[in-house]
């Protein structure tokens, strides 16, 4: 049941998010349906909710208005491929020296 709850909450989520981002919300919706599924099969937690932020939507504005919307597949890729080679050299213990505001 709360699987289904998390996905009606990102329809609206995922449609908001892309408008910010200057691109359709079909793109949106695309963008959400992918990140579950990638998510399903190469881990998280049982009760870990992934989905897009509004920092990265206020990120990719200026991205997109910058260099076009074509740059934003290879930023995103390349975002996750980096978080992929931080887990694998455990560098999640340095999140410690982050300062909490």
């Amino acid at each position: 049941m709360s699987g289904l709850t998390v996905a009606l909450v990102l329809i609206p989520e995922a449609i908001a998010f892309a408008m910010i981002a200057g691109l359709s919300p079909l793109t949106g919706l695309y963008a959400a349906f992918m990140m579950g599924f990638v998510t399903s099969i190469f881990g998280g937690r049982p009760g870990m909710i992934s989905g897009a932020t509004g920092a990265v939507a206020v990120v990719l504005v200026a991205l997109a208005k910058s260099h076009g919307p074509e740059y934003i597949f290879a930023t995103v890729v390349l975002a996750g491929m980096i978080q992929v080679l931080a887990g694998v050299l455990k560098l999640g213990k340095f999140i410690r020296l982050v300062p909490i505001l």
